[in-house]
């Protein structure tokens, strides 16, 4: 199916800001050094955060006067779809909080969390940003093209950025080999590409992919 160009400004706003919550995973690896607080503090400070959210979320769906305040101001990166449901940010502070739990277990948890929630939520902007520039081909909502755009921005950054991260390989354990790389990226784009379904209701993505491509990056050999 040929696809017209729909990356706009608005989309371009809403991813911008979508990777600054790259700051999410950063501070689940490194909060508890720089804090000088246990790692079960950030878990809570995180779950404290997602109830926040939720009460934010009720208020703008449920108090007309906080509604047309909140769309004032962030109107403009939410979504058609958004008005009447939960936003995406709301769905990415559930699921860091969930890997933030996930990270208690043990360092390589921690190394895991942080590739797989860093990877998702910046593939999953170069997603969305590649496939409404330049995709042409459906799969479901979203694009082969912006599929094929997560998985090589995940290589290069898991191949690249990551070994150089302070204190990043000692809590994997080791370097990382190509087939971790590509199986984690891979991880990323599938599971961002097909959204599980629970009969007619579909998962919001950002809530699930990061929690279960950490704990596939957890048990890689």
């Amino acid at each position: 199916m040929v696809m017209t160009s729909e990356l706009t400004k608005e989309e371009i706003n809403r991813k911008l800001l979508h990777g600054l919550a790259v700051i999410l995973p950063l501070s689940i690896f490194y909060g508890p050094e720089l804090t000088g607080q246990p790692k079960v503090f950030v878990s809570w400070v995180f779950a404290v955060m997602f109830l926040l959210f939720l009460s934010i979320e009720w208020m703008r769906l449920n108090v007309d006067s906080f509604h047309s305040l909140f769309c004032r101001y962030f109107g403009g990166m939410m979504r058609e779809v958004e008005n009447k449901q939960l936003t995406g940010a709301t769905y990415v502070m559930g699921g860091s909080s969930i890997c933030s739990v996930i990270a208690l277990h043990s360092h390589k948890s921690e190394a895991a969390v942080f590739l797989g929630l860093t990877l998702f939520i910046l593939g999953d902007a170069v997603a969305a940003l590649v496939g409404k520039a330049f995709g042409r081909i459906r799969v479901g909502q979203k694009t082969l093209e912006g599929c094929l755009g997560c998985f090589i921005f995940c290589v290069l950054l898991a191949w690249f950025v990551f070994p150089q991260l302070p204190q990043f390989l000692e809590a994997w354990g080791g370097p990382f080999s190509i087939v971790q790389i590509l199986l984690v990226s891979a991880a990323v784009s599938l599971l961002e590409l097909f959204p599980i379904r629970l009969g007619k209701v579909v998962l919001n993505d950002n809530l699930y992919v990061p929690a279960v491509v950490s704990l596939a990056a957890l048990i890689l050999p």
